[in-house]
């Protein structure tokens, strides 16, 4: 499950992707658009502008615009700055590696074997897929 962190950020990089280029959105107008707590998209914003994603200008007419075009940006990188690794366990991300406690040997573990099958189909999803494509 994700956290609503990645969610409204996805929701609100999707608002800001319906834009007009170079159209300054103030972040009360995503908030209210997207049932968010302005407080926290405060937040989502700020991490996703020091990543790259979004420019801001602050003051009055100030807000918030994409600085890539949608089909540019990956929903994994969106995902690996909101939500962290993409492994649901720590033993399968190629990231954030670390060894599970519990585990003498993770070429004999069944879940282990699971779970990177389901990082790396889920790594497919999120690599092929940009902001363009789940924009409606």
């Amino acid at each position: 499950m994700i956290s609503n962190k990645t969610k409204y950020g996805l929701k609100a990089l999707a608002f800001l992707s319906k834009q007009e280029k170079g159209i300054l959105v103030p972040i009360s107008t995503i908030a209210e658009s997207e049932n968010i707590s302005q407080k926290f998209l405060e937040s989502i914003l700020l991490s996703l502008r020091k990543a790259g994603f979004l420019g801001s200008k602050k003051g009055k007419g100030g807000g918030y615009y994409l600085l890539k075009d949608a089909k540019d940006i990956k929903v994994a990188s969106i995902f690996r700055i909101l939500e962290g690794p993409i492994a649901m366990v720590p033993c399968v991300s190629l990231n954030f590696y670390e060894k599970c406690s519990d585990c003498p040997d993770e070429n004999k573990c069944s879940v282990h074997r699971l779970m990177i099958q389901i990082r790396d189909n889920t790594l497919a999803i999120l690599e092929n897929s940009t902001l363009a494509d789940f924009v409606i």
